[in-house]
Parts: C-alpha cells; sequence; structure tokens
C-alpha cells in the first residue's frame, strides 16, 4: 500500500480533504497547507507509487506499464482501507490528471476537485519536450531531463523556490522509477483531451499561475465550456501554486470548500 499521512481536526466528524502530489514530488509539497486546512478538514497525504515514502519495492508490482488507472487504483486502496468513503481531492501538476482519473472511475466518492497548475493539454513546445526526453531516457541521467523541463516549465527568478524543492524531491526517484513514470506520457495525450470534451458533474476549482505560460491558456478554454468549473488566477506567480504562493492558494482554495 502507498504510503500516506494523516492530520486529523479536532472535530472528527469534519470532511476528509486528500491531496495528491505531481511527478517527481512527495506529499512534502503540502507543508505550507497543512495547518490551513487542519483547522476545518481531516487531512489524507499520499506518496505516489515510487514517490516519497512509497518505495517501489514495498508494493505489489503492477503488471506492465505503469497507467493511469493503475495509479488511480492505488489511492483509492488507501481511501478503502481508512474507510474514507467520501473526500475531497486538492491536486497539484501531474496530481490533477490522477485526480481527474478517481473521479472518472468513482464519481460519487470526490466531493469537489480543486486543480493546482493543472494540466489539459500539451501544446507544441511541451510535446516536444516529451518526444526529445522518451527519445533520451533510457541513456541519459534523468536528473538532467527532470531539470531541463523544470527549468522551462518554472523560468522565472520568482519560481526559484518551486524548482529547488521539485528537483530535491525527484533526486529519490530511482532511474527505473522515472522511465517508469515518464512512459505515461504516451497515454496521457488522449486521455486529456477526454477529460476536455467530458464534463464530469462534481465542482472544480483550477488555481493557475498567471505565468503557467505552458497550462493556464487550455484551462481558461475548458473553464468557459464546462458550468460545474471555477478558474482563480494567481498574478505573478508560476506553476506550482501552493508553493510559490501558498497564502493565496490557501485562501481561494479553503473559501471554496466552504461554501460546498
Amino acid at each position: 500500500m502507498l504510503n500516506y499521512t494523516l492530520y486529523e481536526a479536532d472535530d472528527k466528524n469534519a470532511p476528509w480533504v486528500t491531496f495528491i502530489h505531481g511527478a517527481g514530488g512527495s506529499s512534502s509539497v503540502w507543508f505550507k497547507q497543512i495547518r490551513a486546512f487542519s483547522k476545518y478538514f481531516n487531512l489524507l497525504l499520499i506518496d505516489l507509487r515510487g514517490h516519497g515514502d512509497s518505495s517501489s519495492n514495498t508494493l505489489k508490482p503492477l503488471k506492465g506499464a505503469y497507467t493511469f488507472d493503475a495509479i488511480a487504483s492505488d489511492i483509492i486502496e488507501v481511501l478503502d482501507y481508512k474507510e474514507i468513503k467520501q473526500t475531497h481531492f486538492i491536486g497539484i501538476s501531474l496530481g490533477t490528471i490522477i485526480i481527474r482519473q478517481i473521479a472518472e472511475m468513482q464519481p460519487e466518492r470526490v466531493l469537489s476537485m480543486t486543480m493546482g497548475g493543472a494540466i489539459l493539454k500539451f501544446g507544441f513546445q511541451s510535446r516536444l519536450l516529451i518526444y526529445i526526453g522518451n527519445s533520451i531516457k533510457s541513456i541519459v541521467p534523468y536528473m538532467w531531463i527532470y531539470k531541463v523541463f523544470a527549468f522551462i516549465m518554472m523560468p522565472h527568478r520568482n519560481h526559484k523556490d518551486s524548482r529547488i524543492m521539485f528537483i530535491r524531491e525527484a533526486k529519490k526517484l530511482y532511474q527505473k522509477e522515472f522511465i517508469r513514470w515518464f512512459k505515461l506520457t504516451g497515454d496521457v495525450i488522449p486521455l486529456l483531451k477526454i477529460f476536455r470534451q467530458e464534463e464530469l458533474n462534481i465542482p472544480t476549482l483550477y488555481v493557475m499561475g498567471s505565468e503557467d505560460y505552458m497550462f493556464l491558456p487550455s484551462v481558461k478554454e475548458v473553464v468557459n465550456l464546462h458550468i460545474s468549473s471555477h478558474l482563480e488566477v494567481i498574478q505573478d506567480c508560476g506553476h506550482v501554486v501552493n508553493v510559490e504562493r501558498p497564502r493565496q492558494f490557501n485562501e481561494m482554495t479553503l473559501d471554496f470548500l466552504k461554501k460546498l
């Protein structure tokens, strides 16, 4: 089973919020959210397969390559084990794709979705990066690839803390584990097309940085089409909004959750 951490509110009957980090990260990316959210909610922080303390050799091996169905099922297994029947989900970057996959599989379980730095579409530049990464992933140290991706996605000076944190967390991955996750990019483009076209009747908040130039345009397009979705943009902020602008992220998300 995946490694997880619980933070229980004073009110044991408080709703649950489950946090899902992005590729190369770990549940530690949420450290600036724990104090603010634990006042009102029970919190479940999960390390994805091969990340953080979810060492791949302690988990039941997946048959074949990683899939989003399998990764989502890892999280559902933890929810079942803790008998969490319903929960709000908060995700960052690739974690937002996994949350949407869980909502496809078990929509009755998802009270709401907060998507920070959401990925809904890969443009030409990001597709080119994926193509190059897939071509060299087996021969080049994975940290080289990850650092290039980090600098392209978070290029500005004010993105430095986010870059450093994600690069530091990514160093905990093994080359073999990185390759397994990188192969998911082959499945993600058609999957994201479905997510853009098909709306789920689940309250959804997108929190994006104004400088998240790779992914913000597609989120704006989707929010204009999906009536259950709302977009908040944090000015002078990059991709990893919960780390770079934690106060604004916390205020926007808590306001959203309290209104539900």
